[in-house]
Order: structure tokens, then C-alpha cells, then sequence
């Protein structure tokens, strides 16, 4: 990768560690699931006028929108809200990688190879220290919730995958488009109309520089650059950056918020850091197809007929995965983009 490439992808990681500290801010102005609701309507709009009609089936932007906007996030604000903290939760939600694996061995018979189980071992010993930390001194019900959170983020992932949208940061704009809704309805029943609409009420500008910030520099910014990457580089040589997220996440709570980093969650955070590396790695083998093999054509037959115009080769960004040019996203990482 070039320097220019590496430090974009450095500030990416920067961007989504220091977004956990930006919604634990955020949680004291709004309820969280009214602040997960604007945040997917800000990212919503206006860019769903700009991207152009979805190129896949509403099934699929429907199930990753209610997987990712209502499950994913909406655990997530909520299991802070309750009282986990911004840094750990960076870490923990790195546990994606490890649901996405097991997820897509359940359902896309994806069968991970010694050094993915074994990365898997590691990454949930990892969540196991970090439960026991955090047992210690915090509510265990918002680190259930933030652990449910990154198994949402596996559900969301493994429907990408089978959803294949050509155009990666379109589906994601219609996507954000999905959760509003329920989200909207959830916090109404559960948060209270007289909550929601106090917080609506106090709103300032540094309740829209949150928002903003969050719908824009964090998903916008963040998703479009890190599909900019991978278009030029190879997911095995991007995703790796991923890994620096909890570092920042982790090192910002505890610049601004004042988050204490005890031996214990360093020992977590390298089991987890450790395991999802190794989880990330290509190696898995895919189950047995029904297709026919290819027929054998000569190398030369091969060859554009003369005047003909060579198709360039489009490589399909996905949310979960960086698939190969042929589709099949063979040997992939389980975790090449990070939302955020």
C-alpha cells in the first residue's frame, strides 16, 4: 500500500475508535434508541436521493437494516447507555469477526480451517477476561447486550454476503434507511414520548455536531474510504487496519472520559486483538456445491475476438467481505469492512 493509502487507513481506524467516545457523549443528550433513529435518518438523508435505485433485492436491504440499525446498534446504545464503557465496548464489538465466521459455517456452509477455530478459542477467551473485568466493577447486563451487539453485526454481515450488492456504499445509504422506523416506534414504547421529545426539545448544536459527526464522518466518510481501499488494494492487506479500532477506541475513552485501562482489560484486549487477527485470516474452505464444474477452454480461446472490447474486472465490495473478482468471495476475510 502507498504511504497515502496506510495513513487513510490509519485514520479510518481513527474516526470509528474515537466514534464510541462521540456516542457516550451523545447518550447524554439523547435516549439511545431515539439517538440510534436520527443517527441512521442523518445518514439517510439526503444521500438516498444520490445514490440511485438499490441494485438488490428489498429482502436484503431490509434484513441488514433491521439486523444492523435495530439489532447491532440498538444493543449497542442501549448496553452503553446501561453502563459499559466506551472503550470496552471498541473492543468487545471486534467479536463480530468471530459471529460472522460461525454464522456463515451455519448458513453459507463456509468451513473455517485449524487457524480460524483456533482464532475464534482465542477471541472468545479474550470476551471471557473482559466479562470478568468487567464483572468486577460494572453492570453485566450492558456487557451481555454489547456482546449480543457484535453477534447482530454477524447476522448483518453473513446477509451481505448473500445479498452481494455491487455498489457498497449505496446499499449501505438504502440500509440506513430501514431501521428509522422501528427504531422511531421502539423508543416511543420504551423510552416514552414525554423523554423523546424533552430531548428533541434541549437539542443544540453540540447535539447536532454528534449526530452529524456520527450519520456523516463516522459511516459516510469512513465506509466510502474504506471502500475506496479496497478497491485498490487486496482485503487481506486492508483489513488488518480494523484491528487498530479498539486501540483508539480504548486510548480515547481514557484521554477524554477518563476510562481506566486495568491489567486485566489489556489481557483481554490482546486475546481479542490476537484471536480476531487469526480469525481474519484466508484459509476457510467452502462447503461442496451442486454447480458443474467449468468446461475446460484452451488459454486461447480465451482471447478477445479482435476489435472487441475487454470487460474490465469489477470487484464487489461488501460490508463483511471483499469478494474476489469472480464473485465467489473464496479465502476472504470474515470481517474486511467495519461499520461503524
Amino acid at each position: 500500500m502507498r504511504p497515502l493509502h496506510i495513513a487513510l487507513a490509519v485514520l479510518i481506524a481513527a474516526v470509528w475508535g474515537v466514534n464510541f467516545v462521540v456516542i457516550e457523549v451523545g447518550l447524554g443528550h439523547f435516549p439511545p434508541l431515539l439517538f440510534s433513529a436520527l443517527r441512521f435518518l442523518a445518514a439517510a438523508l439526503p444521500a438516498v436521493f444520490l445514490v440511485g435505485r438499490p441494485a438488490v433485492a428489498w429482502k436484503w436491504i431490509i434484513g441488514v437494516g433491521l439486523a444492523l440499525g435495530v439489532g447491532k446498534f440498538g444493543l449497542l446504545f442501549i448496553g452503553m447507555d446501561q453502563g459499559m464503557p466506551a472503550g470496552l465496548s471498541s473492543l468487545v464489538l471486534q467479536a463480530q469477526a468471530v459471529f460472522t465466521a460461525l454464522f456463515a459455517a451455519l448458513a453459507l456452509s463456509e468451513r473455517p480451517g485449524r487457524v480460524r477455530v483456533v482464532g475464534m478459542a482465542i477471541a472468545l477467551a479474550g470476551i471471557g477476561v473482559a466479562a470478568v473485568d468487567e464483572g468486577a466493577d460494572g453492570p453485566m447486563l450492558a456487557f451481555v447486550l454489547v456482546v449480543a451487539a457484535a453477534a447482530c453485526w454477524g447476522v448483518s454481515n453473513v446477509l451481505t454476503r448473500r445479498a452481494a450488492p455491487p455498489d457498497a456504499l449505496g446499499f449501505m445509504v438504502w440500509v440506513s434507511t430501514v431501521p428509522v422506523l422501528p427504531l422511531l416506534a421502539l423508543s416511543l414504547l420504551f423510552e416514552g414520548w414525554d423523554r423523546d421529545m424533552a430531548a428533541l426539545a434541549a437539542l443544540d448544536w453540540t447535539g447536532v455536531a454528534i449526530i452529524l459527526f456520527i450519520a456523516w464522518v463516522s459511516t459516510v466518510f469512513g465506509f466510502g474510504a474504506w471502500g475506496h481501499l479496497l478497491r485498490h488494494h487486496p482485503a487481506s492487506s486492508v483489513a488488518p487496519f480494523t484491528l487498530l479500532v479498539p486501540v483508539f477506541g480504548m486510548s480515547s475513552a481514557a484521554l477524554f472520559l477518563g476510562e481506566p485501562i486495568s491489567p486485566l482489560r489489556w489481557c483481554a484486549a490482546a486475546l481479542l486483538v490476537g484471536g480476531v487477527a487469526l480469525t481474519s485470516l484466508p484459509g476457510g474452505r467452502r462447503g461442496p456445491t451442486n454447480l458443474p464444474p467449468p468446461p475446460a477452454v484452451p488459454p486461447l480461446d480465451r482471447r478477445p475476438a479482435p476489435g472487441a472490447k475487454r470487460r474490465p474486472r469489477r470487484h464487489q465490495v461488501l460490508l463483511g467481505n471483499a469478494l474476489s473478482p469472480t464473485g465467489d468471495g473464496s479465502g476472504d476475510s470474515p470481517a474486511a469492512v467495519i461499520v461503524r
